[in-house]
């Protein structure tokens, strides 16, 4: 596991520990609901409830010999339990107790990230409101195209997240998911009311049909949603580090006092928290292409889901925890060069309103072919001699016997150019949160 990166919450929730901890929780509602149902003595379940307890290093004792991990789990246990112990995993398979307790751990892991994904969401809905008519220029294939607002890059992201949050739940339902059907899912040994009240207890659904397994594709899906979520923060961070070029100077992502950003050139403040951003959102796309490989098992199950299982599924989340938790901080504190963004903009001597020009031509009746090619030359022009592109039209004799003064301005006007930005801020801030 990438344990430089686990924070406490996250990484409690793929220990041993936990996991060990989850599948006693399984063993014991399945006790509890057969002695409900008569199957074994009610003293049986009683004594694995408040007995029941384990040694992490009993049981790896015990699996040196066995080389079963289950079977040295309920060892270990049956230990402390005493002979009640008879009746711990009764009628169960291994996979009833492992997909069962696993399913707890992936749905307490997602809940982590839906809140991280929240906090997230609150801190780029605060920058972009702050910066909702900051005036920057819009780049298409990295050139410079129209104008827009900082406020509204971050409501683009802002709506992503929100994605994201939704991708999250429905991969959390589609996860939260038990079995309690024996060896190949035929519930040969155990009524299917047992695995229902099982389910009920920990605040699962029963799984409608399965195998020995609960089935790969879910932790797919799942494994999809934690892959695109790092997808989207990877693309925003990419934003952020070509923002940050010398060149571009328009942002920056916080720099503490006292960093240093080179060994060998002091004057150095890199992007380097962007840069694990994007670096860690590969590591779990990796993870995600070994998830699709795990839904292809030989006939109703081997073993050979476990192992990737045990790297991706941890790795996954606490890479993403991290990354999130990350990246709030970046957009909360990230330094905003509005005045760079401002000398960006008007760096092409005001080219980036042609479009604006095409279309006051176009509305006086000039083909479009015609307009296209008057604004063109002089935009070339502009271009090519580093010349006023407003100043070259009000001498363009054909395009001034079409055109006013007041009608040229106002295609060069950027509250023209922002006058839906509040409509668009009404449309994307809704609420959007990962709790309900």
């Amino acid at each position: 596991m990438i344990a430089r990166y686990t924070h406490p919450e996250m990484g409690r929730i793929w220990t041993d520990q936990r996991r060990y901890e989850t599948w006693l929780l399984v063993e014991t509602a399945a006790a509890e609901a057969m002695a409900a149902a008569g199957l074994v003595p009610a003293e049986a379940a009683r004594d694995i409830r408040e007995l029941g307890a384990f040694d992490i290093a009993r049981i790896e004792e015990i699996e040196e010999q066995t080389q079963h991990d289950v079977i040295a789990f309920t060892t270990a246990v049956a230990e402390k339990v005493g002979p009640s112990a008879r009746w711990l995993h009764f009628g169960m398979t291994s996979s009833d107790a492992i997909d069962t307790a696993q399913a707890l751990q992936m749905r307490e892991a997602c809940d982590l990230i839906l809140k991280d994904l929240d906090a997230l969401g609150d801190a780029t809905r605060d920058r972009a409101i702050e910066h909702r008519r900051t005036p920057m220029i819009g780049r298409t294939h990295g050139v410079h195209a129209e104008p827009m607002t900082l406020g509204l890059k971050l409501a683009l992201w802002y709506s992503e997240i929100g994605r994201d949050i939704e991708r999250v739940r429905r991969a959390r339902t589609v996860i939260n998911v038990g079995k309690i059907s024996g060896a190949v899912g035929t519930y040969a040994h155990l009524p299917p009311s047992i695995e229902a009240d099982v389910c009920k207890r920990l605040g699962l659904e029963p799984a409608a049909v399965a195998s020995q397994v609960i089935q790969r594709d879910r932790h797919a899906e799942l494994m999809s949603a934690l892959a695109i979520t790092a997808a989207s923060l990877e693309k925003f961070a990419l934003e952020i580090r070509g923002l940050q070029k010398t060149e571009i100077g328009e942002i920056e992502e916080p720099f503490a006092k006292g960093q240093k950003g080179s060994s060998a050139m002091p004057h150095k403040r890199n992007p380097i928290g962007c840069e694990q951003v994007v670096g860690l959102a590969r590591l779990i796309r990796g993870n995600c292409q070994a998830a699709f490989e795990n839904v292809a098992l030989w006939h109703e199950r081997d073993i050979s889901h476990s192992s990737v299982e045990r790297v991706i599924l941890p790795d996954s989340f606490i890479a993403l925890d991290h990354m999130l938790r990350r990246f709030t901080r970046i957009v909360s504190g990230m330094i905003v060069h509005a005045d760079r963004m401002r000398e960006n903009l008007h760096r092409s001597r005001g080219l980036v309103f042609s479009g604006s020009v095409l279309l006051e031509l176009a509305k006086k009746g000039v083909s479009r072919e015609q307009a296209y090619e008057w604004v063109q030359r002089n935009a070339m022009l502009a271009h090519a001699e580093q010349r006023d592109f407003k100043g070259l039209l009000e001498s363009d004799t054909d395009v001034m016997r079409v055109l006013t003064k007041a009608e040229i301005e106002r295609a060069f006007d950027l509250n023209e150019q922002f006058k839906y930005v509040d409509y668009i801020f009404d449309r994307v801030f809704q609420p959007v949160s990962a709790k309900g």
